[in-house]
């Protein structure tokens, strides 16, 4: 065990409907994953089961006997390559509800230890999904990592929570791909994410699926906000890149980071002064 440092693949290819089809990929980059000697397998949101609304019209064209036998298939690979697993899937619920769009998080013992659920949906996803109401974080190697979906992103409250949590390293999943063509997408995805990185001192796996066309492609975002490493877009790849809590990075919000967390909106102190609180120039 490495203390402190964490070796992440990060992994895309194009999600398709077909289960077998995702399954493969899946596959070969679990194994291609447990040559590098990696610490974890991070895939992209709905990597196997495939995204409704995009790749399936409705959850009712799912074949949940074929996704749950292959999810069964990745939980025996992670436990023989000794791998954690960041699987994107779907998650039924009892009917008449709708299921949830997850990530589930599978340990080297090839049981699933916990289940993300997407806790903020967009419009179009909540005609086919049900939204999430609780974090997941787990512990590897000393580093706290959360997990979180796509659209979780435009919710900065969220990831001012899993700073409070002590969270190091935060493995999101995205679905952008399959569009028309370029999008407000290229402008503002992986941008914002860097900006959650370097105000909260996040390390950050980004996985996008990588089917034409995407907007962006998966990358990996160091705490101080620079993009390390990422993958080209519309071709299947892996990556493997290592969180390591002993190398500082630049962090100018540190030593006031925790004030603001409490509410607390400047970093001075109250002064008390006429001239403080009267706004013209006389």
């Amino acid at each position: 065990m490495n203390q402190g440092k964490l070796k992440i693949a990060t992994c895309q290819f194009a999600v398709s409907g077909s289960i077998d089809r995702n399954a493969g990929h899946i596959t070969e980059y679990i194994r291609r994953a447990a040559r590098a000697r990696a610490d974890i397998v991070h895939f992209p949101e709905c990597a196997l089961s495939g995204y409704i609304g995009a790749d399936l019209d409705c959850a009712d064209q799912l074949d949940w006997t074929s996704l749950c036998t292959h999810t069964h298939r990745i939980m025996q690979l992670a436990a023989r390559y000794r791998l954690w697993v960041v699987l994107g899937s779907t998650h039924r619920l009892t009917h008449p509800h709708k299921p949830h769009n997850s990530l589930y998080l599978i340990n080297p013992k090839g049981k699933i230890a916990n289940r993300y659920d997407k806790r903020f949906c967009t419009s179009g996803d909540l005609d086919h999904y049900s939204p999430g109401d609780r974090f997941v974080t787990f512990d590897i190697n000393g580093i706290r990592c959360a997990l979180l979906i796509c659209f979780d992103l435009r919710f900065a409250e969220l990831y001012r929570q899993l700073k409070k949590k002590r969270v190091d390293c935060i493995l999101q999943s995205f679905y952008n791909a399959r569009q028309a063509g370029p999008s407000v997408h290229t402008h503002i995805m992986r941008q914002t994410m860097q900006c959650r990185a370097a105000s909260n001192y996040f390390w950050i796996s980004m996985a996008n699926a990588s089917a034409c066309y995407a907007p962006y492609a998966s990358c990996f975002i160091q705490p101080d906000g620079v993009i390390a490493a990422q993958l080209p877009r519309h071709r299947p790849g892996i990556m493997f890149n290592t969180v390591d809590l002993n190398r500082r990075l630049y962090d100018p919000a540190a030593p006031f980071r925790s004030r603001a967390i409490k509410g607390i909106l400047t970093n001075g102190m109250k002064i008390n002064d006429p001239r403080s609180k009267k706004t013209t120039i006389v």
